[in-house]
């Protein structure tokens, strides 16, 4: 049951990958549930954001930016990766520079958000790191999904490393590893195969439940690794996938 002003009340969080999606679903409900929140993006699809939630432009690319944000964020208690891309292709038919690319954004990024901002954590002996993984990496394969499959994969072992680092500075690190979510970037994808129905089918069809999760199922998960309900959770890989992986 949540306490007086909610779950999260007194935790300044970050969020990356915040503007739309999955992001932006854990920004909200973290705001929701008491928290104060810095939603960082390149972009956002809307300026409607929540009170307690405060938007941030930012390339988590660039360290130079990245530094100067954790500077601007302050004393910052959870902090959410959210960036990632879906690369297609197999081993064989994706260029390597795909892969290159996709360490970059799902692995790399990770690892600097993570390194700017854990010292703060561990100066105030507290912390919980949230990755936001796929249930397509070391959990499953799926047909195509060559560099997304291994950067996923390596985003749990990273997770799996800063948790068993840092468990006796106060810090937590926790995965989740969805399956198929119904988001933006998946309907741009679904667009770009040319039969919008189609692509949806195809998705569902993969689903056991017969159907996608929705980016708020994805978020109540991270309300509860953020929250101290979980102070004894670390190095864990919380798979959300409707059964994909059965």
């Amino acid at each position: 049951m949540a306490g007086k002003g909610g779950r999260l009340a007194g935790k300044r969080c970050f969020v990356s990958a915040a503007g739309q999606g999955i992001g932006r679903s854990i920004a909200e409900a973290f705001a929701a549930e008491g928290a104060e929140v810095v939603a960082a993006d390149l972009r956002f699809a809307d300026d409607v954001l929540p009170p307690g939630v405060e938007r941030l432009i930012l390339d988590v690319t660039d360290d130079a930016a990245l530094a100067d944000a954790v500077r601007a964020a302050g004393a910052v208690s959870v902090l959410v990766n959210c960036v990632g891309k879906v690369a297609s292709g197999t081993i064989l038919d994706a260029p390597l520079d795909e892969l290159d690319d996709s360490y970059r954004l799902n692995v790399r990024s990770t690892a600097a958000v993570i390194r700017a901002f854990l010292p703060g954590m561990i100066e105030r002996g507290d912390g919980s790191i949230i990755n936001i993984a796929s249930v397509v990496s070391s959990v499953m394969a799926a047909p195509g999904r060559f560099a997304y499959a291994s950067t996923k994969a390596a985003v749990i072992g990273l997770t799996m490393s800063v948790a068993l680092d840092f468990v006796k500075s106060g810090i937590r690190c926790n995965a989740i590893s969805p399956g198929t979510v119904e988001t933006p970037s998946l309907h741009d994808r679904w667009a770009a195969t040319g039969d919008i129905e189609a692509a949806r089918a195809a998705f569902v069809a993969r689903q056991p439940m017969g159907r996608l999760g929705a980016p708020d199922e994805i978020a109540a998960a991270a309300i509860l690794l953020a929250s101290d309900e979980a102070r004894f959770m670390t190095g864990a890989n919380m798979v959300i996938d409707g059964g994909m992986s059965l």
